[in-house]
């Protein structure tokens, strides 16, 4: 459908104004950049940034090394290969998505102190040996690449598995007729035509430890995201958290370069002659126990003893019974916010991608780009770009309301919270408006054609052909961006209003004050909400195995 009528203006309005949306925060953060403090950058400059560098990529190097050998290694494993457990594995191995990184952090660092349960336990069993210097130091660069690698290796899983799982049979069989060993074939072959997904799972994982500044925080990491936020809040320079933001702009945009050479020639690595996928190979016995063992220990330390932690403090510390009506505060809180984010998103994500479905243009290209560019804005840089614009947008509300003679609304926008859910939208935009561009290229064209022979217009085609077809893609969208709201940390810490929390940052406060435990129950109802969602995504990702 290439005519221009009312509903498709408005779609491509919508486009346009989303794309807007989007790149109004690092528009923000340039000009906020472009008006530096000099004294204040001579000492970010001296004593900040050559450490916070420093410390910023030994964490995305170590998190993103440890992700890869695990996802990649896991997901090697379970594909390619059948043992006992691996039905279950196929389920389990997703599930540390749900903890978020600030999460785990606060549980490993609160079981390994010196008066935490792993030392109380082993004093038990060595009561005359000191174990404070035996036990590994989790606040520092080690640990927090330990603890948050062990929760984000499942994007590297997930995006391994859907390669290794579609590799033809061929490659693997012509390398062993030539002598090589099941090692050799997973190096010389099976790894590398999975790059293109290693790429894109190591560079999710990068964009989220760069996202992170609850573990890094309180792990005693400075990364350039913890000290955007110490710039900010505890200099009170703008200016200098924008300049500091510039440099983690440049490695988001690095990110992305290495991830797009990493898919680069993706195609040449697959043989469409050859539909028959690669067999899975039994392993019985002690091979089988330890690969078994292999892919369930990550899954034990990223997922099942943050969560036995969580539920032990919760009913130990009798905060079921003792339910704190401040909690279902902050749970409503939550849930408002995310609530409406989810939906602004995906009604903002599908007008974006049916503007350039019905009629196809460089504009609307680029407006589609840009919306799914969200994504790898750190919620924290997307926040301190959005002050600027959200605050003059409040000062123009009121301007407007004296020159009428009305009373001052005051600071409408960030005294509402609608600034956070404006950092939700754009953070998470990326998810409907991929999802949906995915559903409807699942759509042939010749639909809207046939719908448009027999006279149906465009609203009707997309009431009669477009929203059913859409509906999984949708409520995938729906559920994804849901979730990922009620986990945000970094842009709600800092554009919440005054006095209202939610359950991330609300859990963010009791760990501030060394009361972690406190806040177990509202860490407890974040994983819940999460693990439907994580089950969600992997109820189609095991594919029968090729004929052996």
């Amino acid at each position: 459908m290439n005519r221009a009528t009312p509903t498709g203006r408005v779609a491509a309005a919508v486009a346009v104004a989303t794309a807007i949306l989007v790149a109004a925060p690092v528009i923000s953060i340039i000009s906020l950049a472009m008006h530096p403090a000099p004294d204040l950058w001579q000492d970010l400059m001296a004593y900040v940034l050559p450490r916070a560098m420093i410390d910023t990529a030994l964490l995305l190097g170590g998190v993103g090394a440890l992700a890869l050998s695990i996802g990649a290694g896991t997901a090697w494993l379970i594909s390619l290969h059948d043992f006992r457990g691996r039905a279950l594995l196929v389920w389990l191995m997703p599930l540390p998505l749900a903890i978020p990184t600030y999460l785990a952090a606060y549980v490993y660092a609160d079981l390994f102190e010196p008066l935490g349960l792993v030392h109380r336990t082993l004093a038990i069993w060595f009561p005359l040996r000191d174990l404070v210097g035996v036990l590994p130091n989790l606040r520092s660069m080690p640990g927090a690449i330990v603890v948050i690698g062990l929760v984000l290796y499942p994007y590297v899983y997930l995006s391994a598995r859907t390669m290794f799982q579609f590799q033809s049979a061929e490659f693997a069989e012509a390398a062993r007729t030539l002598g090589a060993k099941r090692w050799t074939v997973f190096w010389r072959v099976s790894l590398p035509m999975a790059r293109p997904a290693l790429a894109v799972g190591v560079a999710l994982v990068s964009l989220e430890t760069l996202n992170d500044i609850g573990a890094s925080e309180y792990l005693g990491v400075r990364t350039l995201t913890v000290s955007i936020f110490t710039t900010w809040l505890n200099r009170g320079s703008l200016a200098g958290a924008a300049q500091l933001s510039c440099f983690m702009l440049a490695i988001v945009a690095v990110l992305i370069a290495v991830e797009r050479y990493g898919r680069r020639n993706t195609t040449a690595e697959f043989s469409a002659e050859s539909p028959r996928l690669t067999p899975r190979t039994r392993l019985n016995g002690i091979r089988g126990g330890a690969a078994f063992a292999a892919c369930l220990l990550p899954v034990l330390l990223g997922f099942v003893v943050p969560v036995l932690f969580l539920l032990q403090q919760s009913f130990g510390r009798s905060l079921l019974a003792n339910f704190d009506m401040a909690l279902g505060r902050d749970a409503f809180n939550s849930i408002a916010f995310a609530t409406l984010a989810t939906l602004i998103a995906l009604t903002l994500g599908f007008a974006t991608i049916l503007a350039w479905r019905w009629r196809p243009n460089p504009v609307r290209f680029i407006a589609m780009n840009i919306s799914q560019t969200g994504y790898a804005l750190p919620g924290l840089v997307l926040a301190l770009g959005l002050l600027t614009p959200v605050l003059a947008i409040d000062n123009g509300l009121n301007a407007v309301a004296g020159w009428l003679g009305r009373s001052l609304p005051g600071l409408i926008l960030i005294g509402s919270g609608a600034a956070v859910v404006i950092a939700y939208v754009i953070r998470f935009l990326a998810v409907p408006t991929g999802m949906i561009k995915a559903g409807f290229e699942r759509i042939p064209r010749d639909y809207d054609d046939s719908a448009l022979a027999a006279g149906a217009g465009q609203a009707t085609t997309l009431r009669k052909i477009h929203l059913p077809l859409l509906r999984p893609a949708m409520l995938g969208a729906v559920i994804i961006v849901f979730v990922d709201c009620l986990k945000e940390l970094p842009a709600t810490l800092l554009l919440r209003p005054l006095n209202v929390d939610t359950l991330a940052t609300s859990i963010y406060q009791f760990a501030s004050r060394g009361s972690f435990e406190d806040g177990a129950l509202a860490a407890l109802l974040i994983v819940a909400a999460s693990i439907g969602p994580v089950a969600w995504l992997t109820r189609f990702s095991d594919m029968p195995s090729g004929p052996a």
